[in-house]
């Protein structure tokens, strides 16, 4: 993603209405420091549904969440939607959902870190992946996990992927 693509990346807030990324990075800055001395989590999660349109043309709603989690305290949720087709598998559909978290972060985290520039509290930042021990996804939780890994970021997979199975689903 590039500069000119930030400028008009759009997120949804239930508070705050329809805002841009920098207006939601401005947001999460102040959220963390409020109280500096609490424990804080940054997580990026992504969930899907299927989607049929006028013509009966089958798609995926992506909605990807991001989150600023201060433990015990609440927190602040941001979340776009993006549809794509083509992805006739549940494993494509896994994979889109976590590429699309790693994509996002990738452009998000260093604009937050340079937001920030090192003078916020620490927070722990996860991707949240849709996948669990039971059920269909079972098989795929190495191969998604590795490529979270793999681009330095930590994933979470069910239950503790409150990101993917639960905020984002809330919006897809």
């Amino acid at each position: 993603m590039n500069v000119e693509d930030i400028e008009v990346e759009l997120l949804n807030s239930l508070t705050h209405g329809v805002i841009r990324v920098k207006e939601s990075i401005r947001l999460i800055k102040e959220f963390l420091e409020e109280k500096p001395e609490a424990e804080y989590s940054l997580v990026i999660g992504t969930d899907s549904h299927e989607k049929m349109n006028a013509s009966d043309v089958r798609s995926i709603n992506l909605v990807t969440a991001v989150l600023v989690h201060r433990k015990g305290f609440g927190g602040k949720y941001f979340w776009r939607r993006k549809y794509v087709s083509n992805i006739r598998t549940l494993r494509e559909k896994i994979y889109a959902e976590t590429l699309e978290s790693l994509n996002f972060a990738l452009f998000f985290v260093p604009l937050l870190r340079k937001e920030l520039n090192g003078n916020s509290p620490f927070y722990n930042l996860e991707i949240h992946i849709d996948v669990g021990e039971h059920g269909d996804t079972r098989d795929m939780i190495k191969e998604v996990v590795g490529m979270v890994n793999g681009n330095g970021f930590v994933a979470k997979t069910k239950p503790e992927a409150y990101g993917a199975s639960y905020v984002a689903d809330k919006h897809t």
